[in-house]
């Protein structure tokens, strides 16, 4: 089994999703596999939705939450529980070497995970990402300058993106990105896994999470070739109005979709040398690919840029999901099934063979190459922090869990998400409210002010 996870990684912006970005390795991996067209995490962002990747169950709502140290301020950010019980080491004891690629700053330094990187036979991290030991002063001033647009200035922006610039060296040449890194370290795994089958490989990238610092060579396929001054590199998590000014914003946040869709490719272009790999060590005929993003990100999207709990839009809640059977059954297909991030770790398990524990309360995707049905999921739901979301087929819905704030949508009527019916429709309101708390177990916690 090979698990891909790509970080902040929207559906939307791909090519085999009608997207425009170059995407030719997840083009070729949809082209093989299933492609699910209504994945959306449980749980987000980066930490908790890992967990509903690792673990297979449902960790949203976010009950008996606190404080972590190495983790953010957030609900949700805590570290996997009940380890034993999560993919690597129930794969482990199915008899799979296990091994784990990452630059995530979280689940491979953090503390609170030191239980869950001892699980693997072989765990290789990639620091840098956040904080790493190279100095700011070590990039020259005019490069950070070129990353720096003024608008984006805010406390800690300019030692983020220095500490960035510093412990990558890509705004030269790829080959320094963390995307190589990762998937570098990933191809010396899987020379090992090829020497001890069965295996289970999970590559999970941090790239293409912000900031956004791409090559000439991938920027050149997107960027306006007359921008002059300084990049975008970093969004601000707010409202666009907030904090640019309405002359400048179409052109910054045009530049912010050519320097994320540049990224978006480079990580591609390195996830295209692993699979290059895995055919040339002659596994691709018995390798299961899975394929899954933890949220994707707003760039503008009905004004909003960066990560919002309570502007939950497609552009941040609709992920890439697809799966590579081994025999290419329903190769170049789709699904409309809501499927979820805590599906993953029971779908590798059932493509594995092995049995999944009774914690793990996620769908095995794997059952229709079985010619089995999907059970019955009739809406997706999830949460972000102090917020959640429904969906089904008629209606998208968020709130605060307080519960306030509510938006809610006719997809029907209107596809783009544009008028917010939640004052003219309380009954639906209450019907699909009723719903989340129904499977969320009661009332929704909710740890802000």
């Amino acid at each position: 089994m090979l698990v891909v996870i790509i970080d902040s990684l929207r559906a939307d912006i791909i090519g085999s999703y009608g997207g425009h970005v170059h995407t030719p390795n997840i083009d070729a991996l949809a082209r093989e596999g299933l492609r699910f067209t209504r994945a959306y995490p449980e749980a987000m962002p980066t930490v908790p939705a890992r967990n509903s990747i690792l673990s297979g169950r449902r960790v949203f709502p976010f009950r008996a939450w606190r404080d972590q140290p190495g983790l953010i301020a957030a609900p949700g950010w805590s570290p996997l529980r009940h380890v034993d019980q999560s993919l690597l080491p129930v794969m482990r004891r199915a008899g799979c070497w296990t091994a784990y690629a990452t630059d995530n700053p979280f689940l491979g330094f953090a503390r609170g995970y030191a239980p869950f990187r001892h699980t693997a036979d072989q765990f290789r991290r990639t620091g840098g990402q956040i904080g790493g030991n190279q100095p700011l002063s070590s990039v020259p001033d005019h490069v950070l300058r070129h990353w720096l647009y003024p608008a984006t200035l805010a406390p800690g922006v300019r030692e983020r993106v220095g500490h960035y610039l510093a412990n990558a060296h890509q705004w030269n040449d790829g080959s320094h990105s963390y995307a190589a890194r990762v998937f570098g370290d990933a191809i010396g795994l899987l020379e090992h896994a090829a020497r001890n089958r069965p295996f289970l490989l999970v590559v999970d990238t941090y790239e293409p999470h912000e900031p956004w610092t791409p090559p000439p060579s991938y920027l050149r396929l997107y960027g306006d070739p007359d921008w002059q001054g300084p990049e975008p590199a970093l969004p601000r998590y707010m409202r666009t109005s907030n904090w640019l000014g309405s002359g400048e914003q179409g052109r910054v946040l045009a530049r912010m979709h050519d320097l994320y869709a540049a990224e978006v490719t480079m990580t591609d272009h390195y996830l295209g040398l692993l699979l290059d790999r895995l055919y040339h060590l002659g596994l691709a005929g018995e390798t299961a690919i899975l394929l899954v993003s933890d949220h994707g990100i707003l760039l503008g999207d009905h004004g909003w840029t960066g990560k919002i709990q309570n502007e939950l839009y497609p552009a941040l809640t609709r992920v890439p999901l697809i799966l590579v059977d081994p025999r290419r059954r329903h190769a170049g297909r789709t699904s409309d099934w809501f499927a979820s991030t805590h599906d993953v770790a029971p779908t590798v398990l059932g493509m594995a063979g092995a049995r999944a524990p009774a914690a793990m309360t996620g769908v095995d995707l794997s059952r229709v190459f079985r010619g089995r049905d999907l059970p019955p999921r009739p809406y997706a739901y999830g949460g972000y922090s102090d917020s959640f979301f429904i969906r089904n087929d008629r209606w998208a819905m968020w709130a605060l869990n307080r519960p306030e704030n509510f938006h809610l949508f006719d997809l029907r009527r209107d596809p783009g998400y544009t008028v917010n019916l939640a004052d003219t429709h309380p009954s639906v309101v209450g019907e699909l409210y009723a719903k989340v708390r129904e499977r969320a177990g009661g009332k929704l916690p909710f740890y802000g002010e």
